[in-house]
Order: structure tokens, then C-alpha cells, then sequence
């Protein structure tokens, strides 16, 4: 696919600004139909130019939100993919279908990555049915928001590290033996890094370890050609957001950021393009940052 200019645009204009209308409530980690209004992916938007021809990519939580306009922007610049999501089988039908639509291969594989053999299960799919693995997105991530630290479990401090930071151990540690020189992990990791949010200390505490894991990784593979790096999302708008955030925070979700907006995943999918195909070969242990102007230092 030839890529096309997009025209200029004001990026506080670009997208539908808070206050959102009320959302139907969801249990984690949510559905992309349930939302109003409706994300964009890169559906109608996103052209490749074959920057990931004949790769095979893994990516986690692709069902929907990141992980879809990720799913999306790899088929059409010409890799297969492997969507790792839970349970939320209609929207990886959807995911899976752009991916085919692309003319590339598409596999589904649900199940919960806190396990680590159903880790150790998505790359030996991957191997088997892909014919490898090039690329590895963890991106699948678990939060809720709470105004107290006795709300917060330890059963639920748990399940966000072993769904944010174990998972993507897991996966790492089972990939490697397939990875190549030239081969690439990107991990998503957030604003909350650096500016963690107080409604989400098991989340923000994760996306630190994601962060410093990632800069680990990065130079532990370097003289294999291994790169590692990861992007780092302000305030987007996915499913995960009015499935675990009260009603309230989601009319304004974004609306604190310079460009007074959430961010939609199609925003992100370049990003995440870049760090997979060779156009990033100098980068690892780096983050790119895509905060819609909120800074991180």
C-alpha cells in the first residue's frame, strides 16, 4: 500500500474532546462497542508503505484499543499478526478480519497471560502457525481507579502485576529463543511512569517496573541485535478507560492534557510501526512519548 499525506489539521480539533457522554458501565477490560464515541484505529486512515514486509508480530491485548490500531498498522505495512487478547471474542473476530482484509495472515489466541504457560502457549503458536516470531508487542494491561489505598486488594495488586510486568517477562523469556538479529519487542508503558496518577498505584507502580524492565532488556540483548523499547501513552481512548474508571472521570478523561483532548490509538500506531521495523535500528532502552503535550521530566 502507497503511503498518502494526510492533510494539516489542529490537533486539539482532530478528535471528539470531553465532556464524553455517559458510557454504559463494562467490566474489565471492557468492548470496543460499547463506547461512545466510537475510537479510532486507523481504519479508514492508516496506509502502509512495507516497512514490516514478511514480519510476524505477537501482540498482546490486540484485540481492541492500542493493541488494534497496532494489529491494523502492522498488516498493512506487511506483517502477519498474533492477537493475544482475554475473552473478548467479537472484538478480535473484528481485529483479526482488518488484519486478513490487509492480505495477511491473522491468528487468535485467547487466554490470560498472568499464566505463564499460556505465554509460553502464544509463542509456540506463533512459531507453529506464523512460521516465527519477528516482533513482540506486550501491550495488554490491567488497571482500576480507586480513591483509597483499603479499596486496593492484594489480590487486585496481583492480578496488575502479573497482567502488566510478569506477562511480558513471561513472553519475553519464551520468545527469545526464536528471536533473530533484527528481531524487536516494544512495550507499552504510560504517562503514569513518570507522573503517576494517585488513583492508580498498582498501575503506575507497574508501568515504572515496565519502563526500567525495558531499559534492562534493552541493553541485555543489544549485542544479540535484539532491540528493546517501549512508548509511553498519555490519557487514550480504549475500552480500559469506562470499564475501570468512574463515570465521572471519564466525561473528562483528557480534558487536563495541553491539547485538551484524549488521544486516539490511531495516534499511537506510527509509533509503535517505527520501533518495530528498521527504521528505529539505532534505538533501544529508549521510550517514545505520546502524551498529548504533558511532559516527563
Amino acid at each position: 500500500m502507497a503511503t498518502e499525506n494526510k492533510k494539516m489539521e489542529n490537533p486539539v480539533e482532530q478528535y471528539p474532546a470531553p465532556p464524553f457522554a455517559g458510557q454504559k458501565k463494562q467490566s474489565a477490560p471492557g468492548t470496543e462497542g460499547e463506547m461512545t464515541p466510537k475510537a479510532d484505529h486507523g481504519e479508514t486512515s492508516y496506509r502502509g508503505s512495507g516497512k514490516m514486509a514478511g514480519r510476524k508480530a505477537v501482540i498482546t491485548g490486540g484485540d481492541s484499543g492500542i493493541g488494534r490500531a497496532v494489529a491494523i498498522a502492522f498488516a498493512r505495512e506487511g506483517a502477519d499478526v498474533l492477537i493475544s487478547y482475554l475473552n473478548e471474542h467479537e472484538d478480535a473476530k473484528e481485529t483479526a478480519k482488518y488484519v486478513e482484509e490487509a492480505g495477511r495472515k491473522a491468528v487468535v489466541v485467547p487466554g490470560d497471560i498472568q499464566d505463564e504457560q499460556h505465554c509460553r502457549q502464544i509463542i509456540d503458536r506463533a512459531v507453529k502457525e506464523l512460521g516465527g516470531i519477528d516482533v513482540l508487542v506486550n501491550n495488554a494491561a490491567f488497571q482500576m481507579s480507586h480513591e483509597s489505598l483499603q479499596e486496593l486488594s492484594a489480590e487486585e495488586l496481583d492480578r496488575t502485576f502479573r497482567t502488566n510486568i510478569y506477562a511480558m517477562f513471561y513472553l519475553c523469556k519464551a520468545a527469545e529463543p526464536h528471536f533473530k538479529p533484527g528481531s524487536t519487542v516494544v512495550n507499552t508503558t504510560s504517562v503514569n511512569a513518570y507522573k503517576p496518577s494517585p488513583g492508580l498505584v498498582a498501575y503506575a507502580a507497574t508501568k515504572g517496573a515496565i519502563q526500567n524492565f525495558t531499559a534492562s532488556l534493552g541493553q541485555l540483548w543489544a549485542e544479540k541485535g535484539i532491540r528493546v523499547n517501549c512508548v509511553a501513552p498519555g490519557p487514550i481512548w480504549t475500552p480500559l478507560i469506562p470499564s475501570t474508571m468512574p463515570e465521572e472521570k471519564v466525561k473528562t478523561f483528557g480534558q487536563d492534557v495541553p491539547l485538551k483532548r484524549a488521544g486516539q490509538p490511531a495516534e499511537l500506531a506510527h509509533v509503535f510501526v517505527l520501533l518495530a521495523s528498521q527504521d528505529s535500528s539505532y534505538m533501544t532502552s529508549s521510550t517514545v512519548q505520546v502524551t498529548g503535550g504533558t511532559p516527563t521530566i
